[in-house]
Formats: structure tokens, sequence, C-alpha cells
């Protein structure tokens, strides 16, 4: 089970650098010449989603949908508090008496 929840903290960390990422190396990317093209392994491509040149030299770049991402990472605050919320105040609830079941 502790696997699962560094899985999903690893997860929304990468989703949270998408958010807050910038393009700069992804525009830096379309104006590399040839002769440069050793530089691409130090650019930060993460929000790159797309990248196309085509022959006449025009060159298409697609980033990463921040809003979307965004929107995720807020449904997913939502789901950790109203979780939290829950337990808590289960833990507030007095402890029915011994022997008898709880209808909570």
């Amino acid at each position: 089970m502790k696997e699962t929840a560094l899985d999903r903290q690893r997860v929304l960390a990468e989703m949270m650098a998408l958010a807050a990422g910038r393009a700069n190396d992804a525009v830096k990317l379309a104006y590399l010449s040839q002769e440069r093209v050793e530089e691409i392994d130090g650019l930060d491509l993460t929000c790159l989603a797309e990248f196309k040149r085509s022959g006449n030299g025009a060159v298409e770049v697609k980033l990463a949908d921040r809003a979307a991402v965004l929107g995720k990472l807020l449904e997913q605050m939502k789901e950790e508090e109203n979780g939290l919320g829950a337990f808590l105040e289960a833990m507030d609830r007095p402890a029915p008496p011994e022997g008898m079941c709880s209808r909570r």
C-alpha cells in the first residue's frame, strides 16, 4: 500500500511540474540548427506534447494543456480533502457503548 501512495505522489508531482513548467526550451528546439543538435539533451521538454518540422522549414509546436492538468490536480486535491475530512469527522464521533454495533 505504501508503494501506491508513493506512485500517486510521484504522479501528482509530475502533474504539478507539467502545469508549472516553462515553454522556453520548446521554443529553443524550434530554432536549433542542425549543427547544434547535440544541445537537445540539455533542454527541458516536459511540457512539449508534439513537435513537427516540415520540409520547407515550418515548425509546429504543441504544448501540454495546462488548464486540463490544473483541473485534474484540483480534482485530486478535492478528493483528498473530502477523504481526509470524512476520516476526521468519523474520528470525532463518540464511540458506541461496548457490545453495541454502530449504524454509522
